[in-house]
């Protein structure tokens, strides 16, 4: 914890905001990376998309308070960008957003940073039918192994309605692959 203390306030400090800054992407870039890539799917959108994080948090991080912990804050601006970013591919072609993530999940098989099988593959179908809130409570339980407090932190919603969340993100789930053909 002093480890983030120290580092928030290199970065909220002026003489050390930028090496400071090398150190926390270092530190944070991979993990960002996966946490938006099962939000917007493609590898060269999640690019864009973690640039455009890292930018946000650099221009913003005078305004991190410390009520929660530092990857909390920057989870939920990654969070917030994969989902405008969505938003915005979706509207420009008039479809909607889990239209759009069908059609990418489709386009997964010619995807050359795409290295799971076939049950990755049907996973990642059933996972786009869900609502996008409970998208977002799998993904960060079931591959971040995040605790709920932890996601309850980023995506600023009660421990209980998570919890609802992501049984039903669950059952859903279960469902889907049993009719799979």
């Amino acid at each position: 914890m002093t480890d983030e203390i120290t580092l928030i306030s290199q970065l909220q400090d002026v003489a050390t905001k930028e090496l400071a800054f090398r150190s926390l992407v270092t530190l944070y870039k991979e993990r960002l990376y996966w946490h938006i890539r099962k939000i917007v799917i493609s590898h060269n959108d999640t690019d864009d998309v973690l640039q455009n994080t890292f930018i946000k948090i650099f221009k913003n991080i005078h305004h991190f308070k410390g009520k929660s912990k530092l990857y909390s804050w920057m989870y939920r601006i990654a969070t917030n960008e994969a989902i405008t970013f969505l938003n915005k591919k979706a509207k420009l072609q008039s479809v909607s957003i889990s239209d759009y993530k069908q059609q990418m999940i489709s386009n997964l098989h010619s995807d050359d940073w795409f290295s799971g099988d076939e049950i990755q593959l049907i996973l990642q179908k059933a996972i786009a039918t869900l609502p996008q809130k409970q998208q977002l409570v799998f993904n960060m339980k079931y591959f971040d192994d995040l605790k709920y407090s932890e996601i309850s932190d980023i995506l600023e919603t009660s421990i209980g309605a998570l919890k609802a969340s992501y049984f039903h993100a669950v059952k859903k789930i279960e469902a889907f692959i049993k009719n799979y053909h």
